[in-house]
């Protein structure tokens, strides 16, 4: 044990003293020796500063790494044994001999600071490393640890042997103490870790809420099939990996349903995963959509079952739909972004009551990072939310209280904000993979749970832990095993968020909400830009003006709603290029829909007269009829082309699903020659809908050549009257004289002396041709020279 003395706090001798300074010495000539036996180059890059070309070897504390991966119990009894376990690497290149392993306790911390000052220095030696604790029956020795080698270790040592003054955090040390070929005898190795102790209870416990989030990002498009069932298209099946067994969300349902938390829901995930528990598509390359995997339905339906069983009874907080990005929205949303806010609410509790059965509490608002502003603030409770989560890193206590205060702080207009506590809250955040970094934060939890209790013991206090929007399974796992050790520790007792809330405020803590100038920097660089409001602005102007003109508009607005809500979640914080990717494929969809109502493109028409009529054909390619909507055509030049007597006229037009229908619209021309005419769609209240269709109206009049043929032919027509007439007379007449007693054999004077071939119409002889009409049929439709199969009716 006299190696460890220079370690307990004792005052070396002079001789020890001597001793330490020439083995320092010594130590250091090798070093020297070694530069001087470089090379120039090498000895000038030294003296530069720059990075010598060979690694240094790793001294003192930093030879050998101690991991510490168990602590069993958390929080041990005075009859418990304390059982510690890991693994000791040597970093260095030489073997490490007679070390012995040994538990050191330091004094009792007093204050949250010092608990994190002493995480801080885990593997650092700073004469605060405390006392070897019992004989060495409980030391482990190892003759040796190989160059770069491992050794696991295992320490075992009752409680009562760790002589524990009172309650309060002890500081505990796993050292290794040994020495390598270079070294004198000394701590080669120290990892530090937090002892809770308190064996009598607590006389008042301190009530402590713990949110449990289950959020996930967005997985599914705004697009659906166009079949009756609206088929869903996800992005990917990421989801499936959330949800599946040994997931992310599948651990946080199966351990929160045993946990004393408050369920903290994104109603977008629950509702992504009903939908995945029926026929699904998915999104493939090139904007192909396939079938989604019938057995990953069968997941999604055992999941979201799972869920149901889990928050029966339970407190449950709806976050509004696709847990928007609050800041964001109040930051740059402007006034539209209330609108979203409160139908994203509305959506949240129609979706947890229709699919997990329960009736959720819509009052809270959760910013990102619990940070605040009065713009944040006024956005978040915009939509009927009375309590905004925020973090005592962001509303800081003024006040200068020798303890932490309760959650709950009024701050004016009926509104509470509930403070979490930040080091709780961000106790797990990191890499909780290792089994190390999971035990070292259990601990650390735990004592500054502890101290927090200890700050006043007699004063009741109410503690909100509000931890990361979308844990790890390493990060939910370790958080349940600190949340199930917490509530066994006799210092604190579980509260539901919502009982939280309504705690009576502490007097001295800080109720003014910070300034804007005081939100963090770092969360403002990762909110949606200007741009994104300016395209989300779009999507809403376009479905505002389709809606209108469609026979079932909730067919529409529903699935575009929900897509507006999750291009404002969250859950886009540091992904700017994803998040625009996402917008624009809304808005490419929503342009696809409305580019399925349009007029059909037309051709030069030709009007060979001065009135005929022109088609207008309107083609509806979605699934459901349209209303609402009218045709208007307009003539650029109405002095020479009227439409309806008028420079424009409008017609309604209704055309049911997958069909077009043609409207005619009557034209009075005053003039020949080209006139350009535009078509377009128009809604009920006389915004333009779709692009415009312009074409050209060639009116022609009639030629002069043809006017003559007519007058010709009229004439002929004329003259063979006339002919016939006086034939019939002459007839008459002979017949009068026959009748009268005689008839002349010789020629009839003054009569034609053209002979008559033919009997007469009443003697049973033929009737005389008529000569044919040279007139054109003018009742028939004149075609389109153009070959487009369009027709101008006259």
């Amino acid at each position: 044990m006299a190696e460890a003395a220079d370690f307990q706090g004792m005052t070396p001798s002079p001789a020890r003293r001597w001793l330490r300074r020439t083995a320092a010495s010594l130590v250091g000539l090798p070093l020297l020796a070694g530069l001087l036996a470089q090379p120039a180059g090498a000895a000038a890059e030294v003296a530069s500063g720059q990075p010598a070309a060979v690694k240094a070897e790793p001294t003192g504390p930093e030879t050998v790494s101690v991991a510490i991966n168990s602590f069993e119990p958390q929080i041990p009894s005075e009859s418990d044994t304390l059982t510690i376990t890991g693994k000791l690497e040597n970093n260095s290149a030489q073997t490490v001999t007679d070390a012995s392993l040994a538990l050191r306790l330091g004094q009792s911390l007093s204050s949250r600071t010092q608990i994190d000052s002493a995480a801080k220095n885990g593997g650092t030696v700073t004469g605060a490393e405390g006392l070897v604790v019992g004989g060495d029956e409980y030391l482990q020795k190892f003759k040796k640890i190989a160059p770069h080698g491992t050794q696991d270790f295992r320490l075992s040592i009752p409680v009562k042997e760790l002589d524990l003054d009172g309650e309060g955090v002890y500081q505990l040390g796993v050292a290794l103490t040994g020495r390598t070929e270079s070294q004198f005898n000394q701590i080669l190795g120290i990892e530090r870790t937090f002892l809770p102790w308190q064996p009598d209870g607590a006389d008042t416990q301190t009530k402590v809420s713990y949110m449990w989030p289950l959020i996930s990002r967005t997985h599914l498009t705004a697009e659906s099939a166009s079949d009756a069932n609206q088929t869903p298209v996800f992005k990917d099946e990421s989801l499936i990996k959330e949800i599946a067994p040994g997931g992310r969300l599948e651990r946080m349902v199966s351990e929160g349903s045993t946990l004393p938390v408050t369920w903290v829901i994104d109603p977008d995930l629950v509702a992504s995963a009903a939908l995945m528990a029926q026929p699904y598509n998915v999104q493939g390359p090139d904007d192909t959509v396939v079938a989604g995997d019938e057995d990953n339905q069968k997941i999604a339906r055992n999941w979201l079952n799972s869920l149901i069983k889990a928050v029966q009874d339970e407190k449950v907080v709806a976050l509004p739909f696709a847990d928007p990005d609050l800041a964001s929205m109040a930051h740059g949303g402007g006034t539209e972004s209330l609108g979203h806010l409160k139908d994203a609410t509305e959506a949240a509790v129609k979706t947890l009551e229709t699919l997990l059965h329960i009736k959720p509490n819509t009052d809270f608002a959760w910013p990102a990072e619990g940070a605040v502003d009065p713009k944040i603030v006024n956005t978040a409770t915009s939509a009927g939310a009375s309590n905004v989560i925020a973090r005592n890193d962001s509303f800081q206590e003024t006040g200068n209280l020798p303890y932490t205060p309760s959650a709950a702080r009024p701050i004016g207009d009926g509104t509470t904000a509930v403070v979490a506590d930040s080091r709780l809250s961000k106790a797990f955040q990191g890499d909780m993979t290792s089994a190390e970094k999971s035990t070292l934060a259990t601990q650390q939890f735990l004592a500054q749970s502890l101290m927090i209790n200890l700050q006043d013991p007699e004063k009741q206090r109410s503690i909100v832990v509000a931890p990361q929007r979308m844990p790890t399974t390493a990060q939910a796992m370790t958080m349940a095993t600190a949340i199930r050790a917490q509530d066994a520790g006799g210092w604190s007792q579980s509260e539901n968020l919502i009982s939280a809330a309504k705690e009576k405020p502490d007097p001295g803590a800080t109720t003014e909400v910070p300034s804007a100038d005081a939100y963090p920097a770092a969360l403002r660089k990762q909110e949606m830009p200007l741009s994104g409001f300016d395209e989300i602005r779009k999507i809403q102007s376009q479905l505002n003006d389709f809606k209108v003109i469609l026979t079932r508009p909730e067919r529409v607005v529903v699935p575009f709603g929900r897509a507006i809500d999750r291009a404002l979640s969250t859950s886009w914080r540091g992904l700017p290029e994803e998040a625009h990717t996402y917008r624009k494929s809304v808005l490419k969809y929503l342009d696809d829909l409305t580019g399925g109502v349009a007029l059909i493109k037309k051709s030069e028409a030709k009007l060979s007269g001065r009135s005929a009529t022109i088609p207008v054909t309107v083609q509806n390619n979605l699934a459901q009829g349209v209303e609402n909507l009218r045709v208007r055509l307009t003539s650029t030049k109405p002095n020479r082309l009227k439409i309806n007597g008028e420079r424009y006229a409008e017609q309604e037009v209704e055309v049911a699903g997958g069909h077009a229908q043609s409207l005619k619209f009557s034209t009075t021309a005053n003039a020949s020659g080209p006139v350009d005419v535009v078509a377009q769609l128009v809604t009920a209240d006389g915004k333009e809908y779709g692009d415009p269709v312009p074409f050209t109206v060639k009116v022609t009049e009639v030629p002069a050549t043809v006017l003559a043929v007519i007058a010709g032919g009229f004439l002929l027509l004329v003259l063979a009257g006339f002919r016939m007439y006086q034939r019939r007379k002459r007839i008459v007449a002979r017949r009068a004289e026959e009748q009268d007693g005689g008839s002349s054999d010789g020629p009839d004077d003054g009569t034609d002396n053209g002979t008559d071939d033919g009997a007469g119409p009443d003697e049973g002889g033929p009737e005389p041709e008529q000569p044919s009409d040279p007139t054109p049929d003018t009742s028939t439709e004149s075609t389109d020279p153009s070959g487009t199969g369009e027709r101008v009716d006259r």
